[in-house]
């Protein structure tokens, strides 16, 4: 799977946070309202922003497994679990901390999950989460996991993933041929075949309700302004070079886009958040 830096995890972590979606949230939360314990497994972890952003809304008692391919991000994710802790109860093997109420055993773990992930629901798991992932992978790797997960009757929550929407202001005549060209960038091959990009919602969705799961589906979209100007810098800059490895759209039109949106006053990106699970 291609990696992602530490430095652009952190860079997206506030937006992260603040666009997930309230409602599939509370559902989330209310779902596991009645247990005092619960265990999750978390896939492309990276630095382990999706524990920060959903722990406090599950059970006092919660046990984490980390799951990347790059070890070097787990080291990171630890690091920041750390001083993301009011306070560490242990530091080795399992790194056990106290953030408020909640008591958080978290075990990292490199696996490549282009293998499927059958071995790591099979014990020690109630929750499958995953953020800014399910766009990366391809539609068999999705028909797999959704199998896997009936097999186990195990629920899934995971948040931001791409759904194709952009919207830059002020806009630009290349917006267009650059979005197709994104397009065309994001469905090659990330690890795990073919990528689903904007499609992935729509195929856990309906890989899930072919097995008898509920599904609700939730709109998340980043919404940056100036505020977040290194963030907008970022993206565009990691678009444009997608783009020019497609070759679809010619260079002068790729660095007057860049140069544009690089200082764009605001910029919304979709991503779709969905909670499947078996009544």
């Amino acid at each position: 799977m291609s990696g992602f830096s530490s430095h652009w995890l952190s860079l997206r972590e506030p937006i992260d946070h603040q666009s997930r979606n309230a409602g599939l949230q509370h559902k989330l939360s209310h779902h596991f309202a009645a247990q005092e314990t619960l265990a999750l497994v978390d896939l492309g972890a990276g630095t382990g922003s999706n524990l920060r952003a959903l722990a406090p809304y599950l059970p006092n008692a919660q046990s984490w497994r980390l799951i990347d391919y790059d070890r070097d991000l787990l080291q990171a994710a630890r690091h920041f679990i750390r001083d993301w802790a009011d306070q560490i109860l242990q530091d080795n093997e399992v790194l056990q901390i106290q953030k408020g109420r909640k008591t958080i055993h978290v075990q990292f773990e490199s696996h490549d999950l282009a293998q499927g992930i059958g071995p790591l629901i099979q014990s020690n798991c109630e929750l499958v989460t995953a953020a800014a992932f399910f766009d990366l992978v391809s539609a068999h790797w999705i028909e797999g996991l959704c199998k896997d997960l009936a097999q186990h009757k195990l629920p899934l929550f995971t948040v931001l993933t791409y759904d194709g929407d952009e919207q830059w202001t002020p806009p630009h005549s290349a917006d267009q041929a650059m979005l197709d060209a994104f397009h065309q960038h994001q469905a090659s091959d990330k690890g795990f075949g073919a990528a689903a990009g904007p499609k992935a919602t729509e195929l856990l969705s309906s890989g899930f309700k072919a097995l008898g799961y509920q599904v609700e589906i939730g709109s998340s979209p980043w919404v940056i302004s100036s505020a977040h100007q290194d963030l907008i810098a970022a993206l565009a800059t990691g678009s444009a070079q997608a783009v020019r490895e497609t070759g679809l759209v010619d260079e002068q039109s790729i660095a007057e886009w860049l140069a544009q949106h690089r200082s764009a006053s605001q910029c919304k990106i979709g991503h779709q958040d969905l909670f499947a699970w078996l009544k």
